[in-house]
């Protein structure tokens, strides 16, 4: 079993896709995913890109995905060191990072900027990694 971190750009992917994770992965996020998820979808539909039906019907996916949310000092405290070290004003992408670094193999996002800003730290994977289209077989990257 492999474990990995998803961002909320992997998570919003993994709700909107027909597709499901892989049974032997375990996916990882920090507790801040699901306010940022329900902003997200809630901004998306007030922007127009989503009508409210499809904006909570991903809401309903993501809340049925296999996400362990964690959220202990712990990781605050890396989250922390992690900010520190890269530089960054804010926490919330660091706790995703500092997850990677405590417990999983990788990082899984959508977001292009972020894997560049953490490489060489952590290990970084597009959402595709995680996805099936039948038995066995990976769908493609992001």
């Amino acid at each position: 079993m492999s474990r990995y971190v998803v961002d909320v750009g992997a998570a919003l992917h993994l709700a909107a896709a027909e597709m499901a994770p892989r049974a032997e992965d375990q996916l990882l996020a920090p507790t801040l995913l699901r306010s940022e998820v329900l902003s997200s979808l809630h901004a998306a539909v007030h922007r127009g890109e989503l009508t409210s039906e499809v904006g909570r019907a991903r809401l309903a996916r993501f809340g049925r995905l296999p996400i362990r949310l964690l959220g202990d000092g712990v990781l605050r405290r890396r989250a922390w060191e992690v900010a520190d070290r890269l530089g960054w004003p804010g926490t919330f992408e660091a706790e995703y990072v500092a997850l990677t670094l405590l417990q999983a193999e990788a990082l899984v996002t959508t977001d292009d900027t972020l894997a560049e800003r953490v490489q060489g730290l952590v290990e970084v994977l597009p959402v595709g990694a995680l996805l099936t289209t039948g038995p066995g077989t990976a769908a493609p990257g992001r």
